[in-house]
């Protein structure tokens, strides 16, 4: 094994991070910030603006597995395996058996003892039919869920292909598989529970009557494949119990070689943005995690990509309470209250985005019982909220068109200043000084737009993870968590209108006819901006935009503009000195 940069190791491993769309947004609007911002200085005779100025263990604690205790460990009690076998067993031909049960249906086989299928009856695909939780596509080169894997010592068997013998539980909802060739013997149980996502899964393997470490592998990607970027958005995940940390890896962390964690963690598994597979020890104690990266062709893609897949276990026998199912904080808090980290609302505005769900569910569940107009009930407070920034900002531009006419004098005065010129400076200390004489900020009317940034990461987050609003549709959109998917995306059109609109409405003082052509190209690129994005989110932005034209109304009705100043007479540079251009 070698050692990676950040001391963790790559194993060399068996079986039978690029930015955040976080900080992508962020940098997107700070660089339109920029444009906005700067513009003024590539024009003559324009008012210059002012530019906007792994883990550490901390104390050991107690793994958190117990609350899952009550449902699980009672399911994994009665797995427990007989002692190993002495003479050989094995099955003579291929069978597959049916587990359902009121959550999800799978389908397993006794070649491998492995999943060939887990779909939950609750949750549709981009068909219509009930979600495949498995990259079926990848299992030839990856192999299926809940196959056994190994590291240090294999064993003289593909145990992943043998025919196991399968013993079926009375009640349909378990079952048993044992394979023997004389030397490796293998164990593997599956109980499940009629409705809940929580199961039982213990395996063993002996060669030679001692016992062989082994983990528990689901490789090849994992949930809804037809999501945007669906490879990149998988995950392995484990909870650091000691560090008090969820720890995320993906496929292009192990890309040059398994990444190996080992420590006293909680629980560990697969995720994508809605669903996640976790495995929780029973025994508590030590458990060893490998990331792995298959380059895999996907259901929906038939392109090799980097998926991420898991193998967690390390003991010569494993038993764990497994959840299959979907991300829903409530349904994760009750098995375990760590689970519920794997809601991650983002790290930069997480402290906004769960308020904004928590406020977004409220509504859907009391008021309106629809997301769509939750979204639209939400946007309207938040710019309401806003409304006395907005008049101040309002105020502050109305002031700076009445100052027109002093502007212009003082930029008449340095015409043919160039940017590089020292006396440039001058310019802008004269225009600041008017400005604050008459008590204007000359950023002031940005504030409203910057304070929108923290709300729109939020709500892109919280429709990224929120399963919830997986699926949840509104008038003619039918899932407010993917793009529109009619020919014409009808909400960005709309935003693009709205948004043209309202700009017109705004005062733009300072501006020459030049510097207004380009602004009025601000709403096509926002346009672009949008055009794939959730519909959710263009839904949020649509409605600000609506709001702030309502707003903008009521602001120039109330708030007429001041009568121009006449401009003062001042001495600038000489003529003649000032022509550097």
């Amino acid at each position: 094994m070698a050692d990676t940069p950040n001391g963790k190791k790559r194993a060399d491993f068996q079986t039978g991070e690029e930015p955040s769309m976080e900080k992508r947004l962020l940098l997107a609007f700070v660089l339109m910030g920029a444009v906005l911002f700067l513009t003024p200085y590539l024009y003559r005779n324009v008012t210059p603006t002012q530019p906007a100025p792994k883990p550490a263990a901390s104390k050991t604690e107690t793994p958190a597995a117990q609350p899952a205790k009550p449902e699980a460990a009672e399911a994994a009690e009665k797995a427990s395996p007989a002692p190993a076998p002495v003479a050989p067993v094995t099955a003579e031909e291929e069978q597959l058996f049916t587990i359902d049960t009121d959550v999800y249906s799978l389908t397993l086989s006794n070649r491998g003892g492995v999943v060939r299928s887990w779909t939950l009856k609750d949750y549709k695909d981009s068909a219509g039919k009930p979600l495949e939780l498995v990259n079926t596509a990848a299992a030839p080169k990856a192999g299926y869920p809940l196959s056994i894997a190994f590291r240090d010592k294999t064993p003289d068997v593909n145990v992943n292909d043998v025919l196991y013998a399968a013993k079926p539980t009375p009640d349909g909802l378990g079952i048993d598989y044992e394979y023997s060739n004389g030397k490796v013997a293998v164990r593997k149980s599956f109980r499940f529970q009629k409705d809940s996502y929580i199961s039982a899964f213990t395996s063993e393997v002996t060669q030679n009557g001692a016992p062989l470490p082994s983990f528990v592998a689901w490789r090849g990607g994992f949930g809804d494949a037809a999501v945007q970027n669906a490879a990149g958005a998988q995950r392995t995940v484990f909870y650091d119990a000691s560090a008090g940390k969820l720890r995320l890896k993906s496929a292009k962390d192990a890309e040059d070689g398994a990444l190996t964690d080992t420590g006293d963690f909680t629980f560990a598994g697969i995720q994508d943005n809605y669903f996640a597979a976790v495995f929780l020890p029973n025994d508590g104690g030590q458990l060893t995690v490998h990331t792995i990266a298959d380059n895999v062709p996907s259901a929906v893609d038939k392109n090799e990509k980097l998926h991420v897949g898991v193998a967690v276990g390390g003991h010569a026998q494993n038993q764990f309470a497994v959840f299959v199912g979907p991300k829903d904080v409530d349904l994760l808090k009750r098995i375990n209250p760590k689970l519920e980290q794997l809601v991650d609302f983002g790290t930069w505005f997480g402290w906004l985005a769960k308020p904004l769900f928590l406020m977004v569910n409220w509504f859907n569940n009391h008021l309106v019982h629809n997301y769509g107009w939750a979204i639209v009930l939400v946007t309207v407070i938040i710019n309401f909220a806003m409304l006395p920034l907005k008049l101040s900002s309002m105020k502050s531009m109305k002031k700076m068109q009445a100052l027109q006419p002093q502007v212009a004098a003082i930029n008449a005065k340095y015409k043919n200043v160039g940017l590089r010129d020292p006396r440039k400076a001058e310019q802008n200390a004269e225009l600041m000084a008017l400005y604050k004489k008459h008590g204007i900020n000359p950023m002031g009317g940005c504030l409203p737009m910057l304070l929108q940034i923290p709300f729109f990461i939020a709500f892109y987050s919280v429709l990224q993870v929120a399963i919830e609003m997986r699926g949840a549709s509104w008038l003619w959109v039918k899932d407010l968590s993917r793009p529109e998917d009619l020919p014409i995306h009808i909400l960005p059109v709309l935003m693009v209108i709205a948004q043209f609109v309202m700009q017109k409405m705004t005062p733009a003082p300072g501006q020459d006819p030049a510097q207004q052509r380009m602004m009025l190209m601000m709403p096509l690129v926002f346009g672009f901006m949008f055009y794939n994005m959730s519909s959710g989110l263009v839904l949020y932005w649509l409605t600000s935009n609506i709001v702030g034209i309502g707003q903008q109304w009521f602001i120039n009705r109330i708030m007429p503009t001041p009568a121009p100043q006449p401009a003062e007479a001042a001495s600038g540079p000489k003529r003649g000195k000032g022509k550097r251009g």
